[in-house]
């Protein structure tokens, strides 16, 4: 099974607001980057899609490792709230609807097809690869 490595961020300009996202695929020595933006979003959404939409690109079973900023995305599948969340008929521990559920739902459908595993990274910090992906989705801001 090919492991392919993915870093990820979204970036919001106001929140909501103009927002871009961006990613960096690895597998082996090919790095390929992609990116874009929304003209009315919020900095969740764009951190989603960012991982969404690198997962897209996967044309087979992998074993993916993705590394984020983002504590909403990680935290989602790493604490498993995603499972109270369904149980719960897409219903917060507090009892309000999920935000983004259409989103949740595509994503589940992407991480269901591979073998993943979720990495926090910390933002803003000495991580290239996340510097990286932040520095695609502030530019895809400025594409707007």
């Amino acid at each position: 099974m090919k492991e392919i490595t993915i870093y990820t961020d979204g970036a919001c300009s106001g929140n909501p607001g103009p927002g871009g996202w961006g990613a960096v695929l690895i597998y082996e020595d090919n790095k390929k980057e992609i990116w874009g933006a929304n003209k009315e979003t919020t900095n969740n959404i764009m951190e989603m899609t960012a991982v969404i939409e690198a997962l897209k690109l996967l044309k087979y079973k992998c074993k993916v490792n993705i590394y984020s900023d983002s504590a909403y995305v990680v935290n989602a599948f790493k604490e498993d709230w995603i499972s109270g969340w369904i149980k719960n008929n897409w219903r917060t521990a507090g009892k309000k609807d999920v935000k983004n559920k259409e989103l949740w739902q595509e994503l589940i459908e992407l991480v269901n097809k591979h073998e993943v595993t979720f990495n926090k990274v910390k933002g803003h910090s000495d991580v290239e690869l996340n510097n990286r992906c932040d520095f695609l989705a502030t530019e895809a801001i400025k594409s707007l």
